[in-house]
Formats: C-alpha cells, structure tokens, sequence
C-alpha cells in the first residue's frame, strides 16, 4: 500500500494581503485598511486543502530560507504535510506575493515574484518520492520538473492532476501525461488560439488524450468535458470575503474526490463547494472547510447559472 495518498510537485508562496476599501482608479491613490501575512501558493495551497479532508498527503518543493519562507514551511507542517523532500534554499528569499483585496467585492489583484535560486531541476526529484503516493498533483512552473514527475507517475500507474493558468515554454511535453486537466479560464483558449471554450476543451482533449479537460470559471463555477460530454457546475452563491487561493483549494477538492471515487458530477460539486466556502475568509487557506460543511453547502446552497455555459453544456 502506498504511504501516502498524494504527492504534490509545484509552487508555493507567501502572501501579503492588502485590504483596500475599494480598489483605487488607475494611477489613483487610496489607504489600505490591514496587512495580512498569509501562506499561499497553487500545489501547497492544493496539498494543505487534501491533507485537511483526511489524505495522507506529501509535498515536493523549494522554500527560502527568510521569514517568508519559515512562515510557509510552519503551515504545511502544522497542516499536516510531509515535507521530507521539501528543499529549503539557503540565501534565497521565498516566492512572495501581494495581494490587493477589494473590500467591496472580494476579489483579487496579485503582484507576484520568484526567484531563480527557488528553480527545482528534474534530476533532484526520484522515483521514490513520486511512487510512494496513489496520486500526482502539479502546477506548470518549473516545467522541465513536474514533466519528469508526471513521466515517473505514468510509469507507475498512478492518475496525473495539473493545475496551469500560464502557457509555459516545454508544456506540451508535459500535457500527455495528465489525467485531469483543471485550468484557468483563460488557459485553453490561450493555448489553443481557439476563443470558443467549449471547442478549445475539445481541441486539448482530443491532441493529448487526458480523460478529463476542465476550466475552473470563477464564481460561475466549473466546465468539463469527459467521455464526449460537455459538464457544467455553477458556483455557490457565498458571502465572498476573499477570492485568494480559491482555484488552489478547488484542485485540492477534485484530487481529494477524485481519490475518494467520487463521479465526475459530484467532483465537480464538491470542488466548487470547497472553493465557495475558502471565499468566506481572508487568505489563500483561510477558508479551507471540512467534508461535511462542502456537503451541506451542496445541499441547501444557492448556485450562480451562467446562461453562456449552461445554454451548452448539461449542468450538474
């Protein structure tokens, strides 16, 4: 039996949340009401939501060695997550980001860096790191890394997420070897020139062969295409604080689901549900729920339609 249930391979960050009372005009000029120091980060942020569900989860990275990235290796570990093949880069500030968050609406504006000295090379990710888990979750980010992590995975038998929202140099080297496609919106389009969505899933699932090819919509919730069929899930309708990190959590449902057998229909809830609640709290974690309160969201909440997918596509 594997010794854990997930391995994740890709970014984290640590986040500096501004809260503005609204988002100023270009050029404007306007106070900010808090300043929140906050862990973040696509796969981290993906692996703290599994392990908080009950997986037995792992992650695979590199954090710097200032307070940001003590601050980050604090909430992995205190979540929960094995950090055995976390390397720690000595002299070398960790990814950071700034986040604008307007009050008024919850959403988000991010500045972000990363140094080169956080790059992680293929040759110092093994076999065993990889095979030990029944699941791989990547982002797309050091490409060359999490290709060959993806690559040790399908030799392994074991199912491939990735999350991408950027069109990455090497990337269609790496898409072959995924499962579950799970991008941004803007992704598909983005990579295959094509402005329908519903054709650009279709076009990326028929090249690469994953059995899943999906685009996470915001608050509008989530489209897939699997087995020749177009699904749509609307979002949940919550009081929305903060968007930050809300497609992270997403991921970290679907892989959490997905492990758990759940059908796509379900999943494809129940990632959406996850993602709504994460919105109620400040910070990219902040709002991370259990199993039972996604269930309950499921049950009694109101979900947000969004004619230009659902005139298309069965909704679930």
């Amino acid at each position: 039996m594997p010794q854990f249930d997930i391995v994740g391979v890709g970014l984290n960050a640590t986040d500096t949340l501004l809260l503005l009372p609204k988002f100023p005009a270009y050029g404007g000029k306007i106070a900010f009401e808090e300043e929140i120091l906050s862990p973040g980060g696509q796969v981290a942020s993906a692996m703290v939501t599994c392990a908080k569900l009950g997986l037995r989860t792992k992650y695979i990275g590199t954090i710097g060695d200032d307070y940001r990235g003590r601050v980050q290796m604090e909430s992995l570990r205190t979540s929960g997550v094995n950090l055995d093949h976390v390397q720690v880069r000595a002299n070398c500030p960790n990814q950071s980001a700034y986040i604008l968050v307007d009050k008024t609406t919850g959403e988000r504006t991010v500045l972000w860096s990363r140094p080169e000295c956080l790059r992680i090379a293929p040759e110092e990710i093994t076999p065993e790191q990889i095979a030990c888990a029944r699941m791989l979750h990547i982002d797309g980010h050091d490409t060359p890394a999490v290709e060959h992590a993806a690559r040790i995975a399908r030799d392994h038998g074991m199912p491939v997420a990735v999350d991408v929202d950027t069109i990455y140099p090497g990337f269609e080297k790496v898409l072959p070897l995924v499962d579950y496609l799970i991008a941004s919106a803007e992704f598909p389009s983005n990579w295959t020139r094509e402005p329908d969505p519903f054709r650009a899933l279709e076009i990326i699932q028929t090249e690469y062969g994953m059995k899943v090819a999906a685009m996470t919509l915001g608050a509008d919730g989530a489209l897939a295409r699997a087995d020749g069929r177009y699904l749509y899930s609307p979002g949940y309708v919550v009081d929305c604080v903060d968007t930050t990190g809300a497609g992270d959590v997403f991921h970290g449902a679907f892989c959490y689901a997905v492990l758990e057998g759940m059908g796509l229909e379900k999943t494809l809830r129940f990632s959406n549900a996850m993602a709504a609640l994460n919105c109620t709290a400040l910070g990219a974690r902040g709002g991370i729920a259990t199993a039972t309160e996604a269930e309950r969201l499921m049950a009694e909440g109101e979900r947000r339609v969004s004619r230009r997918y659902a005139e298309r596509a069965e909704t679930v």
